[in-house]
């Protein structure tokens, strides 16, 4: 197990009159074997965060390090600590090559761990990955547009966890399924955690979401944290006003939730 912690990291966009922060002095820990939920509004930086983490953006200040290893740094040695933080993305069906079998994109995550295992190692371990994510491995010859939406999600995972990867970031992942898939994916992701003993980032404007998966919560807006701590406490006795307006934004049955409800 490993700890992902991101130091006073600040993020920038464009020059001049355009230059816009994105995030803003982030510090939090994604602490070893646990799960931090990052929630905010479309735009709060969450994001940004995620792709700090995995290399896709950089940070023009401060850090992110893995069991104190500096991601951020050009160095042999943080290129391959990056290998063990893989990211599992919103849209998988943009995620997944279209003409590629997925068997094939499941065992990309191999070469992305840095092993080149024969062609049979290769293709047993990808059915080991489909078992995992309860896909059927026959269909491993199958192209993404013949699965669900929560077929796919459920594949993107296994890519990512080909790399056998440390630390597992989540962006927005259920967002986009109808909610009956949701609670599959979710559960799934709460049964990886323990067999695995991952360290999970999980990211979602969605609280209710957030606090069925998460151990922590750190709340984000407008690029600064403004809220964390452990998930019950923090919602059911929210101290920012943002997080209030947060949970008061969650619908319970055609109306909007009321802190009383929780």
């Amino acid at each position: 197990m490993s700890e992902l912690e991101f130091d006073h990291v600040t993020v920038r966009f464009g020059h001049g009159r355009s230059l816009q922060t994105a995030v803003d002095d982030a510090s939090l820990v994604v602490r070893s074997g646990t799960t931090l939920g990052l929630v905010g509004e479309s735009g709060s930086g969450k994001s940004t965060i995620a792709r700090v983490a995995v290399g896709l953006e950089r940070a023009d200040a401060g850090s992110v390090r893995l069991d104190g290893v500096d991601l951020t740094a050009r160095s042999r040695e943080a290129r391959l600590a990056r290998r063990l933080v893989q990211m599992v993305f919103q849209d998988p069906l943009a995620a997944l090559d279209p003409r590629m079998p997925v068997g094939a994109s499941v065992a990309e995550g191999l070469l992305a761990s840095g092993r080149s295992p024969n062609r049979a190692d290769r293709e047993a371990r990808v059915r080991e990955l489909l078992e995992l994510v309860h896909v059927d491995p026959a269909r491993a010859g199958d192209r993404p547009a013949r699965f669900s939406g929560g077929q796919r999600q459920r594949l993107t995972i296994a890519r990512a966890l080909a790399a056998e990867p440390a630390v597992l970031v989540a962006d927005e992942i259920t967002s986009a399924l109808d909610v009956s898939v949701q609670g599959v994916v979710l559960n799934l992701l709460r049964e990886l955690q323990a067999e695995l003993r991952l360290t999970m980032l999980f990211i979602s404007h969605n609280l209710a979401v957030v606090r069925y998966v998460s151990d922590e919560v750190s709340v984000m807006r407008q690029g600064r944290i403004v809220e964390h701590g452990p998930t019950d406490a923090v919602l059911e006795d929210p101290a920012d006003p943002y997080t209030r307006e947060l949970l008061r934004s969650i619908p319970v049955m055609g109306r909007p939730l009321d802190l009383e409800d929780l």
